[in-house]
Order: C-alpha cells, then sequence, then structure tokens
C-alpha cells in the first residue's frame, strides 16, 4: 500500500518528516517542465541553486567552467542567463551540456526536499514515467507530491499537475490500495475540472507568460507523457537521470 499526499507549496515542507518519504517536486511554470525539458534533450545534468547569489558564486568556480547557466528572479530572466523556460533551453542547445539552474520557487522546493528517501522532477511532461517508476521500486511508501507555488502561496498551475499524478497514481495501480490524503483527493478533483492548456492560461503565471508573448512556453508546458524520463536528486545535490 502507498500513501498519497499533495503539499500545496513548498512552505509547507517540514525536513525532519522527509527522510522516510518519496518526494515528486513539481513547478509546472516553469522550472521543473524546464529541467524535465533539459534533461530529456540531452542535458548531462542540472545543478540548482536557490538563488541568484549562489549562481553567481559558482560562475566564479573553476569547478564550473563551461557550465551553461540559467534562472530568473521573480520572473524575470537573470542578467547574462539563459531565459530558464523550456523552449528557451531547447533554443540555446542542451545536448551534451551541464547546467546551473536558478528560479525562485522550483529550485528551493528541490534544495528543500533534499534530505528526503529520494526527490524527483516531476512535470506534465513526463508524468506517466515517474509514477510507473515510483510504484516499481518503491512500494508501501509514503509519496508526498510537493507543489512548488508561487513565493508560499498556492498557485493554479502545480495543483492542477498534482491532480494529473493523483489520477495516474490511480490509473496505474491496478487495484492494488492506494490511501490518498484530502488534499491528494481535492487535487484530483481540480484536474477534472479543465483542461491543462485552460487552466495553465488562467494561472497568475500564466498571465504573465502570455504577457511577455512567450504563449509557446504554455502550449509547451501543457503537453502529457511526451518524455519518458525521470530526472532525480543525488545526494549531492545534482539532478540526474535513472
Amino acid at each position: 500500500m502507498n500513501k498519497l499526499h499533495v503539499l500545496t507549496n513548498k512552505s509547507e515542507l517540514k525536513k525532519e518528516q522527509l527522510h522516510d518519504k518519496i518526494v515528486i517536486v513539481l513547478d509546472i511554470l516553469i522550472a521543473t517542465t524546464s529541467i524535465v525539458t533539459a534533461m530529456a534533450n540531452g542535458c548531462k545534468h542540472i545543478v540548482p541553486v536557490r538563488n541568484y547569489d549562489e549562481a553567481l558564486s559558482l560562475q566564479k568556480d573553476a569547478r564550473y567552467q563551461g557550465y551553461k547557466f540559467s534562472g530568473e528572479l521573480n520572473a524575470d530572466t537573470l542578467s547574462g542567463f539563459i531565459q530558464p523556460t523550456p523552449v528557451a533551453l531547447l533554443k540555446s542547445g542542451m545536448e551534451n551540456c551541464s547546467l546551473v539552474y536558478c528560479t525562485t520557487n522550483g529550485t528551493v522546493a528541490l534544495n528543500d526536499s533534499k534530505v528526503a528517501k529520494k526527490t524527483y522532477v516531476g512535470s506534465l511532461l513526463n508524468a506517466q514515467a515517474i509514477v510507473l517508476h515510483v510504484m516499481k521500486n518503491w512500494q508501501k511508501e509514503t509519496i508526498l507530491i510537493v507543489c512548488s507555488g508561487s513565493n508560499d502561496q498556492f498557485n493554479i498551475e502545480d495543483f492542477y499537475g498534482a491532480g494529473y499524478f493523483v489520477e495516474s497514481f490511480i490509473h496505474h495501480h491496478s487495484g492494488q490500495y492506494l490511501e490518498l490524503s484530502d488534499s491528494a483527493k481535492a487535487a484530483q478533483l481540480f484536474h477534472a475540472s479543465g483542461t491543462a492548456i485552460e487552466l495553465l492560461n488562467t494561472s497568475r503565471v500564466g498571465k504573465i507568460l502570455n504577457d511577455r508573448n512567450w504563449s509557446e512556453e504554455l502550449v509547451f508546458a501543457a503537453q502529457k507523457n511526451i518524455y519518458p524520463v525521470v530526472p532525480y536528486l543525488t545526494a549531492e545535490g545534482r539532478i540526474e537521470l535513472v
């Protein structure tokens, strides 16, 4: 039996309770979607950092010479960095590169989840791959689907993504018992309330992206199960593929 629970934003993470948990971090718009896209298109590994200062310190570190740097702060691309959205990363070329990646919410949530038994990077793009991998490798575990949220607040897009993961776990459990928390049930119901592109366009961040004429990023992020990749966070804090 697996227990499935949804945290509605990263401020609900309690590090002392994560050691025996399987965590799936979501930042649908747009960090985890970008990470999944980069890894699925040849990026060797990604170093997610908490903030701009950490990213700048790595730029000065000889060990990170040759890395690409991508990031934002409050939805504004950092000066000299690649725009941290999936289509922009693809256009910059991800094949055989290493990437330092910094965002306001998603990379913070990933770093806050480091102490978990295992931490995965999820999006609509690779939900099925992660669900099947977790079901195969982590039976009788508590699974936390973590919505990164926006500045420690609830957001629509991550909760929709969490609902899709819940629905996928239910679909693939094939009669095995799955215990859902109330927040997991609520996310499932919310997922059923509309299509991905409708709800992503309705979200605050979605509106910001549209206002910047980045609608192609929204359309890209709304796709489901186009990548069969399972990125995870290593003990050293790097994102690699299973």
